[in-house]
C-alpha cells in the first residue's frame, strides 16, 4: 500500500492538523467531514493523508467564520471559482476588520500619549515640539455658535464618516492666527475632528507638518485669552513667526471631574525665525 493511502486514527489525525478529535466526531455527524473508512468490527473511524487538504480548508474557512451552512454548500460544489468568491469576500471583511483595529489601536495611542502628557507636563512651559501631517474633518462655525449647535454639527459628522462611537475620533476647535494677532482670542471659526482611518485628503483640512509652538491651560476657558498673549509674546520674544490656526483640544476629559482641572492643549504651527 502506498504511503498516503495508510490509514490514521482519529486522534493521530486530529492531532496532524491540531484539533479535538470531537471535532471530527462532530463534522461526520452533521455531514460537512467524514472517514475514509470505518472500522467494521469497533467502528473507529479512520482517515488518510489525501484527506488533509480537504479539512485544512474547512479549518481555515471557520477560522474566518464562514457558516457551516456556507461549508456545507461549498463542499458539496467545490471548484476554483467557488473557492475563490469565498476567499475574496472573507478578505474584504478582513480588510475592514483591519482598517477598525488600527483605527481603535491610534485611539488609544493617542490617548496614551495624552496620559503621558499629564503625568510629565509643565503647565507654565511653553515648548516647541515636531508634528506630521493630519488630515482633518472640520466644520464650519460662528462666533455665537450654542454648544447644543456645535453638538448637532459633529453629530452630523461623524454619521457622515460613519463613526461608530464618539471614541472614534478626537474633537478639537481651531481659531485663525491672524486673528490671535489683533487680540480677538474668542473668535473660532471652525471645530475639528480627526478621524483614525480617513485614507484621502479630497475635501479635507490638512494640519501641515512641521515645527508647533505647544503650551497649556488648565482651568476656567475664561483664562485662555491670557495664556495666548503668553504665547505670542514668546514667539515674539524668539523671533517665531506663527501662521495658520490655533489648533486646541482637551486632554484630561476621561480622568477629571472638575471643570477647574480641565487642561486645553495649545498647538500653533511655526512659519520660520523671523530675522532680528
Amino acid at each position: 500500500m502506498e504511503e498516503n493511502e495508510k490509514l490514521l486514527t482519529i486522534g493521530q489525525f486530529a492531532a496532524l492538523h491540531g484539533i479535538n478529535k470531537k471535532t471530527l466526531m462532530w463534522y461526520d455527524e452533521i455531514g460537512l467531514f467524514g472517514p475514509a473508512a470505518v472500522n467494521p468490527e469497533n467502528g473507529y473511524r479512520c482517515y488518510n493523508y489525501r484527506q488533509s487538504p480537504m479539512l485544512e480548508t474547512i479549518l481555515l474557512l471557520r477560522e474566518l467564520d464562514v457558516s457551516i451552512p456556507e461549508i456545507k454548500s461549498f463542499m458539496k460544489n467545490r471548484s476554483a471559482e467557488s473557492l475563490k468568491y469565498l476567499l475574496d469576500e472573507k478578505i474584504t471583511e478582513l480588510d475592514l476588520q483591519l482598517m477598525h483595529l488600527q483605527a481603535v489601536r491610534k485611539t488609544l495611542v493617542n490617548h496614551q500619549q495624552n496620559m503621558s502628557t499629564l503625568l510629565t507636563m509643565d503647565l507654565s512651559e511653553i515648548s516647541i515640539i515636531e508634528k506630521e501631517e493630519r488630515c482633518l474633518v472640520t466644520v464650519d462655525i460662528e462666533r455665537d455658535i450654542s454648544f447644543e449647535k456645535e453638538v448637532e454639527l459633529i453629530t452630523a459628522e461623524t454619521a457622515r464618516y460613519r463613526l461608530g462611537r464618539l471614541h472614534d475620533a478626537s474633537y478639537g476647535s481651531m481659531i485663525p492666527v491672524a486673528s490671535l494677532l489683533r487680540g480677538n482670542f474668542d473668535n473660532y471659526t471652525k471645530l475639528f475632528i480627526e478621524i483614525p482611518f480617513l485614507g484621502h485628503k479630497n475635501g479635507l483640512h490638512i494640519q501641515p507638518k512641521g515645527s508647533y509652538l505647544r503650551a497649556f491651560h488648565k482651568g476656567d476657558l475664561k483664562g485662555l485669552p491670557l495664556r495666548y498673549e503668553k504665547i505670542l509674546s514668546c514667539a515674539h520674544d524668539q523671533g517665531m513667526i506663527l501662521s495658520g490656526y490655533s489648533y486646541e483640544k482637551g486632554i484630561n476629559e476621561a480622568v477629571i471631574d472638575r471643570v477647574e482641572d480641565y487642561i486645553v492643549q495649545i498647538e500653533i504651527p511655526i512659519i520660520r525665525k523671523r530675522i532680528i
